[in-house]
């Protein structure tokens, strides 16, 4: 499993370089959604067990991906449920050959309103 997560946000990314959860920056366009402070003890393990590589990504890549699933298929999403497609689209992350990328998305989040910015 791949992570990804905002730049300005790099809660789990700075928790597994460290071998525990820690203190984190919780900015950026994303910070509403997966930007804990400082990942959970509960979830914490698990990560460490599936979560193979950390990927960071731009504001501007986030919100280019929102832009992108609007345009292309009319879907709203929150800039934390971008974020995994904005990896893939800024070349952040690169899928190998015949590996397969699922990209979870979700809108809670945001409003028509934060969208058109």
């Amino acid at each position: 499993m791949v992570a990804v997560e905002p730049e300005a946000a790099p809660t789990l990314h700075h928790a597994l370089m460290a071998g525990r959860p820690v203190d984190a920056p919780a900015g950026g366009v994303a910070a509403a959604s997966p930007a804990p402070r400082r990942v959970g003890a509960l979830m914490f393990p698990i990560a460490q067990q599936y979560v193979a590589e950390t990927v960071l990504v731009s504001d501007d890549a986030i919100r280019d991906a929102q832009r992108r699933l609007w345009d292309i298929l009319r879907v709203v999403v929150e800039p934390g449920g971008a974020a995994a497609l904005a990896a893939l689209t800024s070349g952040q992350y690169c899928p190998q050959s015949g590996e397969r990328a699922a990209v979870l998305l979700c809108g809670a989040n945001t409003a028509a309103v934060d969208f058109a910015r």
